[in-house]
């Protein structure tokens, strides 16, 4: 399976945006009203950087950081690691693995396209498995008795 064939089987497909110059506040309320865990910080059309929950509360964890005071910019990863629609689930797995990211940017050759997270991953995962264990369960009914000796 593909990161594209990921993109497509998600619900929720829409990409969140906030600007470096806004508040961590700012950013909790969209990020909960939404019900996601990372935001793509933008300025005008380019990304300048990826804002998750893992984030902010590193940051939060700081010395005299609030946040109201604090601005998404001092938190976000400004050169988060991207992957693209073509990209295999297990090549993704491995590098989300490998660098506790949990939140993925998939650009094309146009820009950026979506955003997977880890979950997205082990869901694909999962299903793969249970197809895979299907498959299998009807291969071995249908098993020859005369063979399987």
């Amino acid at each position: 399976m593909s990161v594209r064939e990921i993109l497509a089987a998600k619900k929720n497909v829409e990409i969140y945006c906030i600007s470096p110059d806004q508040s961590i506040h700012e950013a909790v309320a969209i990020m909960t009203r939404h019900d996601i865990g990372s935001l793509v910080a933008k300025d005008g059309d380019k990304m300048v950087g990826l804002l998750t929950d893992h984030h902010i509360v590193r940051g939060l964890s700081k010395a005299n950081c609030n946040l109201c005071n604090t601005l998404v910019r001092d938190v976000m990863v400004t050169s988060p690691i991207v992957g693209h629609p073509e990209d295999s689930v297990d090549q993704v797995r491995k590098v989300m693995t490998e660098n506790h990211i949990s939140h993925l940017p998939v650009e094309d050759e146009n820009g950026l396209v979506g955003i997977i997270s880890f979950y997205d991953v082990a869901h694909s995962a999962l299903s793969n498995a249970e197809f895979e264990n299907k498959l299998l369960k009807r291969y071995i009914k249908n098993w020859p008795e005369d063979e399987a000796e």
